[in-house]
């Protein structure tokens, strides 16, 4: 399998591997949709840009095989939606739906994994033990 981020994707597209009159364009595409992950909290924390075809997949998520699966199913649905969208609406919003599910289960599975709780709010009144057992009286 193809671990050039870039060549794999032309792939997906139907762009030869030696044609690289487009790869501008979707090294663009590619990048927009690692920068959405990133605001969902996949992949490296800083962020991830490919600048040419040398960044392969593993570079991405390196020991998260089944989460590097839904990675690139988003990368190439996003890159299709941007660089050769379909002409015909039912495909169009057949695909985006897909993408948006895509995108939806990999921020619910890191959420699963990665997420933290926040420090809940205390009342003032709940931080003294003496006014917790008042209140617990009082009831």
């Amino acid at each position: 399998m193809e671990q050039s981020i870039l060549k794999s994707t032309k792939k997906i597209l139907g762009i030869g591997p030696d044609d690289t009159s487009f790869d501008l364009d979707i090294i663009t595409h590619i990048n927009t949709e690692f920068s959405t992950l990133t605001d969902l909290g996949v992949g490296p924390e800083a962020g991830f840009v490919i600048e040419d075809e040398s960044a392969e997949w593993d570079s991405y998520l390196p020991d998260d095989l089944v989460r590097l699966t839904k990675v690139k199913t988003c990368v190439h649905l996003r890159t299709r939606l941007l660089f050769d969208p379909p002409t015909s609406s039912y495909l169009l919003d057949a695909i985006k739906e897909q993408l948006r599910e895509s995108e939806w289960r990999l921020s619910t599975n890191r959420e699963a994994t990665d997420w933290t709780d926040p420090e809940p709010f205390r009342h003032p009144l709940m931080s003294d033990p003496d006014s917790v057992e008042l209140l617990r009286r009082s009831m």
